[in-house]
């Protein structure tokens, strides 16, 4: 009998026992593998929204914050900045945004002025779209009649966001502007040279400005992810860290209890390596196992995340590839059975250290 099919008979021999300890490791894989694939899609959804939806610079007032969470609302270029950023030969395409806070029906809102429509999802036409949250506070929807700063208009469209995503009111940028006085909170431009050459310029040529890439985008998205992903992902490291230690426990007993089937094997030839190799193959099939079993888990739970949650948090097109990298699948899947092979170690030196006569005589 070959030794990797004695190992083999060893672990279906103690069907429930090995189902027990593989447990823990499925729980602690299945852990990992959802948390920091959601912090992993994330960071990939975003990163191609970026890439996607907005200009090669984004220019901001430099007191007013800038950023993934965007300006404060209440910071704007100046009108001298904007006249001098629109006429910079190194710009074309370029979009003026605006945002602003006002009072509706005694409840603070926010206004956003649309220059892209394709940044938002929601139910309706472009025109006048109401947050989700807005909607069900002020009982509003398609059709409804809202007064923004004494100026009325017609609801055109609802966001299909959750309805924590706060009080907003989405509007062509043409209309938002003379609302809040042509003030400009960032403009959108491509560039015709490298972005990153052009935004200097921007920033030396234009006073009080701010001007961010998209690879400065993703810089921060990267460094925010990484910082949650990494905290998130210790946490479930413990959880897997338990299960295989559980493993060394598991497999001590199994020694204990085949001491003799140990003697008998060394007396009819078997090598200390061979019960070595016996002993690790065991503990690091049931690691791999465990680690593919825990995988699939995953993928079924952030699929249902995806199908159920993701629409009312307006990122339904966020898929489960960017979610589980096969980086991410391979990296726990070896890391597992790396363990599990560590954590039967010393049970497997201890199997093979077994003297043949005190083995035989074990009872």
């Amino acid at each position: 009998m070959s030794i990797y099919k004695l190992s083999f008979k060893n672990f279906k021999r103690r069907k429930l026992r090995s189902a027990l300890t593989m447990l823990g490791i499925v729980i602690g894989v299945t852990a990992l593998i959802s948390l920091i694939g959601i912090g992993t899609g994330m960071s990939s959804y975003m990163k191609d929204q970026t890439a996607s939806l907005m200009g090669d610079v984004t220019i901001t007032n430099s007191s007013g914050g800038s950023g993934i969470t965007g300006s404060t609302g209440d910071s704007f270029l100046n009108s001298a900045a904007v006249s001098q950023i629109e006429n910079m030969s190194e710009l074309y395409n370029i979009k003026k945004e605006t945002q602003f806070t006002t009072q509706m029906n005694n409840m603070q809102i926010m206004v956003i002025g649309m220059s892209d429509w394709n940044q938002l999802k929601f139910n309706g036409t472009p025109g006048v779209v109401i947050s989700k949250s807005l909607a069900n506070e002020l009982n509003y929807k398609i059709g409804s009649n809202i007064t923004v700063k004494n100026q009325k208009m017609a609801v055109t469209g609802i966001t299909n966001e959750g309805g924590d995503s706060g009080a907003y009111v989405f509007m062509n940028v043409d209309k938002a502007l003379p609302l809040n006085s042509n003030k400009v909170s960032s403009i959108t431009a491509n560039t015709k040279a490298d972005p990153d050459t052009v935004k200097n310029q921007i920033e030396r040529a234009v006073n009080g400005t701010s001007a961010l890439t998209k690879s400065d985008y993703t810089k921060q998205i990267d460094n925010i992810m990484q910082t949650v992903t990494l905290f998130v992902g210790a946490i479930a490291g413990v959880a897997l860290l338990v299960g295989v230690i559980s493993i060394v426990n598991i497999m001590l007993v199994n020694v204990s209890e085949r001491t003799r089937e140990i003697g008998v094997l060394k007396a009819i030839g078997f090598k200390n390596r061979e019960i070595l190799s016996s002993i690790l193959t065991e503990a690091g099939l049931l690691g791999l196992l465990s680690a593919i079993v825990g995988v699939v888990v995953a993928a079924v739970i952030l699929e249902l995340g995806i199908m159920f949650f993701a629409p009312q948090y307006g990122i339904s097109g966020i898929k489960l590839t960017q979610m589980l990298p096969l980086w991410l699948v391979a990296a726990v899947i070896g890391g597992a059975t790396i363990l599990s092979v560590l954590a039967g170690l010393y049970p497997a030196w201890r199997a093979s250290k077994l003297n043949v006569v005190e083995a035989l005589r074990y009872e």
